[in-house]
């Protein structure tokens, strides 16, 4: 990608629903991302975070408006082609796993590969390498449903960061954690953050969550009504 932001949108507006059900979940959002930023994405239940997130990730597309990545205007990019950029720069890490249960952690893994077309034993090499960064190579060979709530989700960073990403969206990645294993999580994302300059987007309602990335990004009713650096901050990028 280029030096240009990663991500970049110019008055970003999604509806759903038409006339009198009509609801603007954004509202002309514009905004810019830098590589290597940590960026908290608040706000109340339908404010429009998670929609905002979907959109800049490109797992839904805006009604009106332009989202660049890399200064390439997405909205303009054939299905194919968007899927291959999301597989290509984004990771994910959602409040829910969205694991094969039944399958191998190894399996889980290398899916994003498997689905690029990488040859097998290409994809079991890079995901016995991220395993390690998340340090569950000994539960390579276990089936995910025998694994702890964080073994899940660190399981879930390292299929994230497979595919080397320049961003990884987090949608609540600790809400179904307890506080120990959600802080275990979270400075697994922020050193990934700070030690391989991925940006990391992450959507929530934890307030000392947000407080650790670089820039808070407020949003209501559809529209950013603070965009602002954090000071004093626990950890993510200056």
């Amino acid at each position: 990608m280029s030096s240009k932001p990663v991500i970049a949108t110019k008055n970003l507006t999604k509806v759903y629903g038409k006339k009198s059900s009509m609801v603007k979940a954004l509202d002309k959002v514009s905004l810019e991302i830098n590589r290597g930023e940590s960026v908290a994405i608040i706000g109340k239940s339908g404010s429009g975070k998670s929609t905002l997130m979907h959109v800049l990730a490109l797992l839904d597309a805006p009604s009106s408006g332009k989202v660049e990545i890399g200064g390439q205007d997405a909205t303009k990019l054939k299905k194919r082609q968007i899927n291959r950029a999301r597989n290509r720069h984004f990771g994910f890490v959602f409040q829910q796993f969205f694991m094969n249960s039944r399958d191998t952690v190894l399996n889980n893994v290398m899916l994003p590969l498997k689905i690029a077309g990488i040859r097998k034993s290409e994809r079991k090499r890079r995901a016995m390498e991220v395993l390690k960064i998340v340090d569950l190579t000994s539960k390579a060979k276990a089936k995910a449903n025998d694994l702890s709530g964080g073994q899940k989700q660190r399981v879930c960073i390292a299929r994230a960061l497979i595919n080397n990403p320049v961003v990884i969206f987090a949608d609540e990645p600790t809400g179904n954690l307890d506080s120990t294993t959600g802080a275990m999580v979270e400075n697994l994302l922020f050193n990934l953050n700070k030690e391989k300059n991925i940006t990391l987007i992450i959507v929530t309602h934890d307030e000392d969550l947000a407080a650790r990335c670089s820039r808070q990004i407020h949003l209501k009713d559809g529209k950013i009504i603070q965009d602002s650096v954090t000071t004093n901050k626990k950890g993510g990028r200056g």
